[in-house]
């Protein structure tokens, strides 16, 4: 029993790292393309794009280095996406993946990309990412008046498992909206069809107020909160892996594939953690056979992401809101924390915050670009002023 148990801990920390990952995202994903006015086909091509870049991705870093090295969608990404992308072209939404995918390559081929943390504080960054999460975790509860059953029978089963099991209580979440909607009548499966999808071409158009409100912002929310903690999370677990090398695969491969729908692939940090962890295995050096799996994982996933796509449209879309309104629920409390925790720049943060929440539009540019603008100029005057008073 003993080769056995080792030999399938490494699986299963595998097939759960992957399962985390979509049941926590492949909803706000859906939302992004659907607001971006992409038919269910073409979401579902966006999804077999999105499970094979991971699955290369994964596998090959993981094969080349021998180290667990799990790549990712940007889900914080995913919900800028999703709040920027309504009135945008999809041939634009790809000029908008492109050029992120660009600047995180270039931040590998040049060095870039410790530096460039330095540049933009965190607090700005996290109160950025918070405004732009926040519409999520209102949507948690707004459905609630009219699906009450549904609606507050996930976010009680969601409660309940963080108590016992955190690491699994988008998972039960998701069973248990599964059950519910299953039993009100509200799965729609006349339209269902479950097939392999080939992800489809779109020419790219890029277009510069798009590229500075929507492209920018991606390119650091990207960085600041998936890349950085993605490789922090590397470190800490003992796997110190040379930073370039995984942006320049990551950004490249995304970049590639952009036209085909796939707008990031990065390092991963939550569902790292799982294969990376004595869990997967007990010897530290045979644990990225975890990250192996999951990479074999991610590529069924993508084979079978037409289904994927057409469960998700089945489902009503309360399902859809609180789904992801509790999947961002960590990372939106986390960004509020880290972007008020300096009393120094907490009223820079709290403006990058309330303009980035607000959604307005100025100059063609969106919300996210002119809430760290404003931030940083408020920053920048009140460290002046206390020298000043010095």
């Amino acid at each position: 029993m003993r080769p056995f148990s080792l030999s399938f801990s490494p699986l299963l920390a595998g097939f759960v790292a992957v399962l985390v990952g979509y049941a926590s995202s492949a909803a706000i994903i859906w939302q992004a393309a659907a607001v971006a006015g992409a038919s269910d086909m073409q979401i579902a091509g966006w999804m077999t794009a999105l499970g094979l870049g991971m699955g290369i991705s994964t596998l090959a870093l993981t094969l080349w280095y021998k180290t667990p090295v799990l790549t990712a969608w940007s889900t914080p990404g995913a919900a800028l996406l999703a709040t920027s992308l309504k009135g945008v072209s999809l041939n634009d939404a790809v000029g908008i993946f492109m050029f992120a995918n660009a600047l995180i390559l270039l931040c590998g081929l040049t060095g870039l990309f410790a530096r460039l943390m330095k540049i933009v504080p965190p607090g700005l960054a996290a109160a950025m990412l918070a405004g732009i999460l926040l519409r999520f975790g209102l949507q948690t509860f707004t459905p609630m008046p009219d699906h009450l059953a549904l609606c507050g029978g996930m976010f009680l089963v969601w409660l309940l498992t963080r108590r016992v099991a955190p690491r699994y209580a988008i998972i039960a979440t998701l069973l248990a909206g599964l059950v519910i909607a299953s039993l009100q009548g509200d799965v729609v499966t006349e339209n269902m069809h479950l097939a392999l999808v080939m992800p489809a071409f779109i020419v790219p158009h890029f277009s510069l107020p798009l590229l500075m409100s929507i492209g920018l912002p991606l390119f650091l929310v990207t960085m600041a909160s998936q890349n950085a903690p993605g490789v922090a999370t590397m470190q800490a677990a003992g796997y110190p892996v040379a930073v370039s090398p995984l942006m320049i695969v990551t950004g490249g491969m995304a970049l590639l594939l952009s036209p085909f729908g796939v707008y990031s692939i990065c390092i991963a940090a939550i569902t790292a953690a799982i294969c990376q962890s004595p869990d997967a295995h007990p010897d530290k050096n045979k644990r990225w056979l975890a990250a192996a799996a999951a990479g074999g994982f991610y590529l069924l996933a993508g084979i079978l992401g037409g289904s994927i796509t057409a469960l998700i449209g089945a489902l009503p879309v309360s399902w859809i809101q609180v789904l992801a309104g509790l999947a961002l629920f960590n990372t939106l409390t986390g960004s509020l924390h880290l972007a008020l925790a300096g009393e120094r720049e907490r009223d820079a943060a709290m403006i990058t915050f309330l303009l980035t929440a607000s959604g307005i539009t100025l100059l063609g540019i969106g919300s996210a670009f002119w809430g760290l603008m404003a931030g940083g100029v408020c920053m920048l005057l009140t460290s002046r002023l206390r020298g000043t008073q010095l």
